[in-house]
């Protein structure tokens, strides 16, 4: 009997498991996958370490935007139990102040009661498939779910974070760099970056999609991850 391999997804901002529903039901014959909860903390260091209480001893990790992120702080706290590292989506890069100012404004709309405003300003930014409504409705509950106040806490977390650029040629570990080609959140130049200075790793764009590639591109996500999974 193959043993399945233990995958820990972490999702992005305002994002929960449907976000991995995809990969969660196509990936089910290699992986023994669970969805990290992101939900609780205000800082990036706060969310590894409650990642990594709830992981099993040697996991394989995959993080999209907020949680590519906090895969990265992973790899500077606990780099020993990280068997391979797929960063979707995300940056390596502290946040510029323009977009430190963009947070703020949206949490200080999120205090203000104005939370259910902030929802389509995101969900337009993230969806390149702004024409599958499926798509759109996925995320627009999967915002409503998470909420307000984790909203706020996961933002306090995003501006807080560090610049993951000096630790990259640290990542040993096979390791995967995917995004969506149209992705205007985290551009691919991003990706190219991150990709250059992991040793080995391999980068996969993914045409004709946004920042969400698990939902609007499954079949090219469940296509890289599988064969991640299979690296040696």
């Amino acid at each position: 009997m193959t043993t399945k391999t233990p995958l820990l997804l972490l999702p992005g901002l305002l994002c929960d498991r449907a976000l991995w529903e995809p990969q969660l039901a196509a990936l089910a014959d290699v992986a023994d996958m669970t969805v990290g909860d992101l939900t609780r903390d205000d800082s990036m260091a706060g969310m590894a370490r409650s990642v990594l209480a709830a992981a099993p001893p040697r996991f394989a990790l995959a993080g999209l935007s907020m949680g590519g992120y906090v895969s990265l702080e992973i790899m500077r706290q606990a780099p020993e139990r990280v068997e391979r590292l797929a960063l979707l989506d995300t940056s390596a890069r502290p946040d510029r102040p323009e977009q430190t100012r963009d947070r703020q404004e949206l949490i200080a709309l999120a205090k203000q009661g104005r939370f259910k405003g902030v929802t389509p300003m995101l969900v337009s930014r993230w969806v390149h498939r702004m024409d599958q409504p499926q798509i759109v409705e996925t995320v627009t509950a999967m915002t409503r779910r998470v909420g307000g106040e984790a909203f706020i806490r996961q933002q306090t977390a995003i501006m807080g974070r560090p610049d993951s650029r000096p630790g990259l040629a640290r990542i040993n570990c096979p390791t995967l760099v995917l995004c969506g080609r149209e992705d205007a959140a985290t551009p691919v130049e991003l990706h190219r970056e991150m990709a250059a200075d992991i040793a080995g790793a391999r980068l996969v764009i993914v045409p004709e999609c946004g920042h969400l590639p698990p939902l609007e591109r499954p079949e090219a996500v469940n296509d890289a991850l599988r064969r991640w999974l299979a690296t040696g």
